[in-house]
């Protein structure tokens, strides 16, 4: 008949040591493939032949490239970006929370809305860091271990100049065959931006020795630094939420 093991007995805590060196021994291959892993995620792409001018103010752009906790990282080490704040994008206002979200029946995708200066980093610029470093545009409605509709590549121009600038550079990027596959980034009617649950926020930063996020996500921030040395910053912009 089974029965739990006492704590006193040895074979108890022989299981429990050899169950924590895996784990340690687990974390060590994570941390010591970051550097390979973040030269996979590194792609050259060229920049946009058709951008905005680089006039001073303030705009903001909405991106979905997978789970919003990678995608806002990256942009928050942008220079000019202001905020970067996680949320969804695609659906109505009432289903705008992650466990219905996550169904992926809502329509909406996990998203980040990018508040930034054109005058240091205009919309074609966000996108040649959105295409190359901050997800794979060419999965279709999934993005690494993620899968669903709510994990798809996509835009929400808030305006008719980028919606022209997006286009242009999607079919710029098609034409040179940059990609092995077919650019699955599609270009979606903005209905609004919902701002997500403040656990959220600034996920990549506060929890960066997350396995998820080791594997998944600072590799992006790596290849921002390397392929973008003069647009990155080593102290990102971060959300300010109710339980900061």
């Amino acid at each position: 008949m089974f029965r739990f093991p006492k704590f006193s007995e040895p074979r108890f805590f022989f299981r429990v040591a050899r169950l924590s060196l895996f784990a340690l021994l687990g974390l060590g291959v994570v941390l010591w493939q970051l550097p390979a892993l973040a030269e996979k995620s590194v792609t050259v792409i060229p920049a946009p032949i058709v951008d905005e001018p680089t006039a001073p103010g303030i705009e903001t752009a909405v991106f979905a490239g997978g789970c919003f906790w990678g995608v806002q990282g990256v942009f928050q080490h942008v220079e000019g970006v202001t905020q970067a704040l996680s949320g969804y994008a695609g659906g109505d206002s009432v289903t705008a929370y992650y466990p219905i979200v996550s169904t992926g029946e809502t329509g909406h995708a996990e998203s980040v809305r990018v508040t930034f200066d054109p005058h240091a980093v205009t919309y074609g610029k966000l996108l040649q860091i959105y295409f190359s470093v901050a997800h794979d545009p060419t999965e279709l409605n999934r993005q690494g271990p993620d899968e669903g509709t709510q994990y798809r590549s996509a835009l929400f121009p808030e305006n008719a100049d980028q919606k022209r600038i997006a286009e242009a550079y999607i079919a710029q990027l098609n034409a040179a065959g940059v990609f092995a596959k077919p650019i699955a980034t599609k270009i979606e009617p903005f209905k609004g931006f919902y701002p997500a649950e403040y656990y959220h926020q600034n996920y990549l930063t506060l929890n960066p020795y997350n396995t998820y996020i080791a594997i998944n996500d600072l590799p992006k921030v790596a290849a921002l630094k390397k392929l973008f040395p003069s647009l990155y910053r080593d102290n990102p912009v971060l959300v300010q939420t109710a339980s900061n």
